[in-house]
């Protein structure tokens, strides 16, 4: 009899074992279907979704010459707004089938990006590790490389932040640019006075010499001084206290988008080193003289095959309709940015230039990857 209970009490705990891997098998599953949910949920599609609107949104400055701003006749012109328009020429063929979203708010631009408003942000943003990690952002190459610098009042005696202490200094708020500065001031054991606030009303501020000194991306502080007609009050100082990469943003896990922004973006800077311009884009198509501009533009060489860079969803020419649309990257920085912010000899120059008429240390570093 005790055999018999020992057995059957076996049997019971068996059956229960059986039970209960069935019931977690059951349970990994399902977890595993809500995974499965959640991560096709969390990959973006903004390919696709940007070829059946027939339209790119875009978000970029409205505030900012040269960059991004809107003229009085309501048009948005600039060094950013041309990378969008580059864009909706690749995907779409249409260089005007662009919505150029306002993005001029700097605490806003993210959420545009992270809600759905915007495709893709063009905006003077800086590429950081926490952008990269913790705000649903994804970053493309670089368009433009600066630093943070200053401005002061001619006359200031202020060469540099060490003469900046227990000054007043006007910054953005919510920025890298505010952070950078509370840092350095607090590394080199200075104090200063911030007076915060949107893009225009620190540039405002420190105009009507409510600050002593109005800290911001180099290329922002140039962009706008240069076009003040009282220029020469003010000084920009030549010290950097960081590294500013500039760069479109994408969101996360939507790799088939961030790769098309990014190699359009390669693509303009490739077309300058191989000579490729807006003028001989169609004549360098119809007869390309080797194959790396074949390539590039995306046409046959002497019969050979034509090379998609794995790209279904758009063809194989989208490079050549961006610098139809724009030019080269070379063209599109003399277009906007132009003489204010020099690019000879600085970051922004081709890596292949020729340095030797440049100063020890300086030169470009700008150039596209293999187009392969």
């Amino acid at each position: 009899m005790l055999d018999l209970l020992q057995r059957g009490y076996r049997g019971r705990a068996f059956v229960t074992v059986v039970l209960v891997m069935v019931l977690a098998a059951f349970a990994f599953a399902a977890c595993g279907g809500d995974d499965d949910e959640a991560d096709t949920q969390a990959r973006g599609d903004t390919l696709a979704t940007v070829i059946d609107r027939g339209e790119l949104k875009c978000g970029v400055k409205q505030t900012q010459p040269l960059f991004g701003f809107r003229e009085a006749d309501g048009s948005v012109v600039g060094f950013d707004v041309d990378f969008c328009r580059a864009i909706a020429a690749a995907v779409l063929g249409d260089a005007d089938a662009v919505e150029l979203v306002d993005a001029s708010d700097a605490s806003t631009r993210f959420e545009l990006l992270a809600d759905g408003e915007i495709d893709v942000l063009i905006r003077t943003t800086t590429i950081t590790a926490s952008r990269d990690r913790e705000l649903n952002v994804d970053f493309a190459q670089t368009t433009f490389y600066t630093g943070q610098g200053f401005a002061v009042h001619a006359g200031s005696g202020i060469n540099s932040t060490a003469d900046m202490d227990g000054t007043t200094i006007c910054v953005q708020s919510g920025t890298t640019t505010e952070q950078n500065l509370a840092d350095h001031f607090r590394d080199i054991g200075a104090s200063f006075t911030p007076v915060g606030g949107g893009d225009q009303e620190t540039q405002d501020a420190f105009i009507a010499g409510r600050c002593d000194v109005w800290t911001a991306d180099q290329s922002n502080l140039a962009s706008r001084i240069g076009v003040l007609s009282n220029a020469s009050d003010f000084v920009i100082l030549g010290q950097l206290i960081s590294k500013e990469p500039l760069a479109p943003g994408v969101r996360d896990y939507d790799s088939e988008w961030k790769d098309v922004v990014n190699w359009v973006v390669h693509g303009l800077i490739a077309a300058e080193e191989l000579g490729i311009t807006r003028s001989s884009v169609s004549g360098l198509a119809a007869n390309p003289p080797n194959t790396t501009i074949a390539r590039l533009l995306g046409v046959s060489y002497e019969g050979g095959p034509v090379s998609t860079l794995g790209f279904d969803t758009v063809d194989a020419q989208f490079i050549q309709r961006a610098i139809a649309a724009v030019g080269n990257y070379g063209e599109i920085y003399a277009n906007t940015v132009g003489d204010a912010v020099p690019r000879a000899c600085s970051l922004n120059a081709l890596a292949s230039e020729d340095k030797s008429n440049c100063p020890p240390g300086t030169g470009g570093i700008q150039y596209a990857l293999p187009y392969r």
